[in-house]
Parts: C-alpha cells; structure tokens; sequence
C-alpha cells in the first residue's frame, strides 16, 4: 500500500511528494555514515528503501542507482546522514510530564527555584496538585534539602510536589504532607526515607520508596492526560533525532496507549518497553509472555525493570563502606537479597530480559550475585540481562559483567552532571571505579548508552560529547573529568546505535543502515567525524525518519 501525501512530512515538498507516491525512494548526494556488521564505520553518498520502510541498497550514488533503478530521488545536497540514535535508557512519559509541568531544571538557587514556583502557580490558579520536576540542591549549593516550609512560603493553600532531577526523591509542602497523611511520627518505609530534621520533624523531602506516600494520593491521569503527555515526549525526540527509545519502567495503562499508537501509525519512535516491576502490571501484561514485536518492530514488551537502590545526589545509592560526606549512611538497599533474587527469578523464568537500576557499589554487587545464580538456573543468558546505571562498581565486579555476560547500560551525561558532587560521596578510591566506560570496553562489554531522561536532556548528542570529552558543555573541566576513562568517537557512536539496538534484541533490524534494516535515519547540520570533539553537542536534527517516512523537519 502506498502512503498518502498527508503521510508525507511537509517538507522538500515537491521532492517528497513524488518520493511518497513512488515505491521506492533514493536519498542521495548525502554525507552518510554508518557501521557494518563487524563494527566498522563505513561512509556511504546513497541509500535505497522501498514502500515498507526497508533498506534495499547503501554505497555510492551509481551503486545505488544500479539496485533501486527508477527509484524517486531526494537530493540532500551534501548533508550528513547518521543512523537514527537510540537511548538505551529513557522515561518517555516523565519527558512528556515535564514538558507539560514546572520544569525546575535550570533553577541556579532556592530563591530561583522558588521564583519559578510562584509565577507558575499565578499562572496556573486552582486549588488542584501543583508538580514538577528537575530541582538539584547540589546546583543551589544549598548545603542542605529545600523543606516544606520553603515552598509553603509561596504557595500554602494547594499541595505541591516536585520530584527531584534523578527521580528518586520528592519535595512537598506542608498541604502535601498533610493530604498523603505524613505526620513526624510517620515511619520510614522499607527501601526508603522520609527526611527529618533535628528535632525529627519531618521536613518535606521524601526518598525513593517514601515518595510513594505521596506518589498514591496524587490524581489519577486520565487517557486524555496521557496522550497528551505521550505526543509531547515523541515531538522531542524526534525533535533531537531519537528513532528509538528503551522505555525504562511501564504499566498497563502505558501499554494500552503504545499499542494504540502503533496501530494508528502515531508511533514516531520505536519503543522497546520493560514492566515496572514483577507484580500486579506485570502479572496481567506478561499473561501471554514477551511482546518481541508489534507494529512493523514499532513496539516491543519483553523486558522488566526492577530497583536494587536510589541514586548518589539524594545519598540513597547503596554503598559497601559509608557515604564519604555522610559517614552514619550507607545508603538504601531497597530489597533484601531474597526478595530480589525472587522477582528477578520470576521474570527471567517467564522469559524476560531483567534490566535493573543499581547505581552504588552495594546495589550493582547484590544484583551480580543474584545473577550469578539465576542465569543459569532459568538458562536465561539469551535473554541478555542488563544493569542499569551501573554507576559505581568495584574493580572486581566490573570483571563479571563481563564473565556473567551482563549489559552495562549507562548513561555518559550522568557523569558529567554528577561530576560537582560524585567524588566527594564516595572518595577518590572508589570513584576509579564509577562511570567508568573505559574500563568496560577494555574488557570487551558492550555498553548500552541512554541518558536517562528527563533526568538528563534526551539529547543525545550531549550524551556523545560527554561519553567523548567528559566535559560539560561549558567546557568544564577542561582536561575532561577523569579522561581515562572518555570513549573515542566511533565507540559513543556505537553505544548509542548499534550496541543499544543489541542490548533490546534489535541488531538484525535496527542500529546501522544496511540492505534489510529499517530504514531509520537523521539528516544533521555538522559532519559529526569532522567537527572538534568539543563541538559534538551542537549538533542541530534538520530531519528524521523512521521506517522511510520523515516524521521531523526543522
């Protein structure tokens, strides 16, 4: 079936227009790179995909020309074509929520921050839930946890709820507390902590599993909410030249709306989903098993996400030895070893890749052992199970990703955000061991890359130059943090295409453009093998297409 000119992205109108109409379709006079099947990176001026979205010939404009004769042509004029970017790790429902609330991101002090809550509550009047997300007391050098009392200053009379940058803590004001039912009596719950001052009154800010106490009062979304939310999320990453996401933690409700969207073409990026957790969504979604694909491999359900503990900036990553700035903590474990090797146990037994989030020492040596027992008891290695984060990890450990046949899946702008703070919680000693992307690829791992948004931006062109020159995009610092351990060029290229398509069982289809594969590519306005490293992050998406229709045109 031919796709109809309203199928067509709007742009090179004349040229596209005729492309759509015609069965197959040439790019040419293009700067294209991609790698081939051994890795190597191959340059190529042509490629070729018929109606379906597949890829019939790559090479020079002649070749291609010889295998897709009479194909439409689409002349870029010399501009660089790059395979479609995947992040291995994203939220794609959090970056629509954030791009649909208060973004307190780059909020550079408490007063700033609070600011920005005032204005928003003017301009958002009602007596509903006021959320957000992004703010970082380690930006505000604060010194301290924002309280209830900071926020009620500005606004008391509604509930307000702002998830910190990394997800893993919440800040509430005192009708907030007051609606999920947090008194000063109120007990930490296991695998999380309600933070307390001196005198052990609760002071607003809630870590990992305690933001749940508020996270189950808040209003339900409805459908509407979530399309609305999803449509935003999928405009940015196309917008940024994402063709391919690993939703990290999905229900039911995101289900249905995936599928929906599969089905009614809606989908502009391929999504390969993990179940959050292995009960109640889990028990009803995976009643059938994996979901390896749906939708032309536009979507795909055959992973879970669990927790093994919470995240550095909030101190609630567990650590083996104390916090070097916190010595009394060794963070949070959120399950004990019995109770995680159970659900890891039954998700790979029902056939599922288990990816889980560790990102202290303790958190990534807890999960490697339970999978040095698991994997071959349920003979699931084929299931290529990941961590997630794999932030800070022992010398010895980084050793069994390796032999356990572990994915890491890191994310390279973590480092160079956490780079204010990471050494000063665990020490020069453990920090050789934490983001440590050299040391994996030195062992032969293949590194799985995301960014982890909204904790991050979902740009992953900030992910390349951070995995490239460990320097912000300020530059800073100027010899790179910890330089040992950056990724030459061609290997953040990789983390972020062909390696993350493997790490979701994709390698055959997706992550480099090659005769067969889907024909998922971007158009960018720099040649990203000949600007300076340091310029990797300016790289602008001029268009995007997935399965050979543009879905993005700046």
């Amino acid at each position: 079936m031919q796709p109809t000119l309203k199928q067509c992205s709007a742009f090179v109108l004349a040229a596209l227009a005729a492309a759509c109409a015609q069965a197959d379709t040439a790019i040419v006079n293009a700067n294209g790179y991609t790698l081939n099947a051994k890795g190597d990176l191959v340059q190529f001026a042509a490629l070729a995909f018929d109606d379906g979205g597949k890829i019939l010939a790559v090479g020079t404009n002649a070749e291609v020309a010889a295998k897709a004769p009479g194909a439409r042509q689409v002349d870029l004029q010399g501009k660089t074509v790059l395979p479609g970017l995947i992040d291995a790790h994203g939220h794609v429902f959090g970056l629509g929520q954030m791009l649909t609330q208060l973004d307190l991101s780059a909020t550079t002090s408490l007063q700033d921050a609070l600011r920005a809550i005032g204005d928003y509550a003017r301009a958002n009047p009602g007596d509903g839930w006021l959320r957000g997300r992004g703010w970082n007391q380690e930006n505000w050098k604060l010194g301290r946890f924002p309280t209830a009392a900071d926020v009620d200053a500005v606004v008391s009379d509604r509930p307000v709820w702002f998830e910190r940058v990394d997800g893993h803590a919440g800040w509430a004001n005192s009708r907030a507390l007051a609606a999920a039912g947090i008194t000063d009596k109120t007990p930490d719950p296991a695998g999380g902590k309600i933070m307390r001052d001196a005198a052990g009154r609760a002071t607003g800010v809630l870590v990992d599993a305690a933001k749940e106490l508020v996270v189950k009062v808040l209003p339900a979304q409805t459908e509407a909410e979530g399309r609305k939310v999803l449509d935003r999320a999928l405009a940015e990453m196309a917008r940024v030249g994402l063709t391919g996401v690993h939703d990290a933690g999905l229900g039911v409700a995101e289900d249905r709306l995936y599928r929906a969207y599969a089905d009614q073409g809606k989908l502009s990026a391929r999504i390969y989903g993990m179940i959050g957790g292995t009960q109640g969504d889990f028990d009803v979604l995976a009643k059938n098993g994996p979901v390896k694909t749906y939708g032309k491999d536009m979507y795909a359900l055959r992973a879970v996400k669990l927790y093994s503990d919470g995240a550095l900036g909030s101190r609630g990553a567990a650590l083996i030895a104390p916090y070097s700035d916190e010595p009394h903590s060794h963070g949070l474990l959120f399950h004990k070893t019995a109770q995680m090797d159970a659900m890891m146990k039954k998700a790979m037994a029902r056939g599922y890749q288990v990816n889980v989030h560790a990102i202290g020492d303790a958190g990534n040596h807890q999960i490697l052992d339970i999978y040095q027992k698991e994997v071959g008891a349920t003979k699931s290695a084929a299931q290529r199970h990941r961590i997630e984060h794999a932030q800070v990890v022992t010398q010895a450990d980084i050793v069994r990703f390796k032999t356990l046949g572990i994915i890491p899946s890191m994310q390279p702008t973590h480092a160079t955000s956490d780079k204010n703070m990471a050494e000063s919680r665990v020490g020069p000693e453990r920090i050789k061991g934490a983001y440590a992307w050299r040391s994996f690829l030195h062992q032969g791992s293949r590194i799985a890359c995301g960014s982890d948004f909204p904790v991050e931006s979902p740009n992953p062109f900030f992910g390349i130059h951070a995995a490239v020159t460990r320097q912000d995009a300020s530059g800073q610092p100027i010899a790179g943090w910890y330089p040992n351990q950056a990724m030459s060029l061609k290997e953040a290229f990789r983390c972020f295409t062909l390696d993350a398509a493997y790490a979701g069982h994709a390698e055959n289809s997706l992550g480099s453009l090659e005769p067969g594969k889907w024909a998922d590519f971007i158009v960018v306005d720099q040649d990203l093998f000949k600007v300076s490293p340091y310029d990797i992050y300016k790289t602008g998406v001029l268009q995007t297409w997935v399965g050979g229709k543009a879905v993005y045109q700046r």
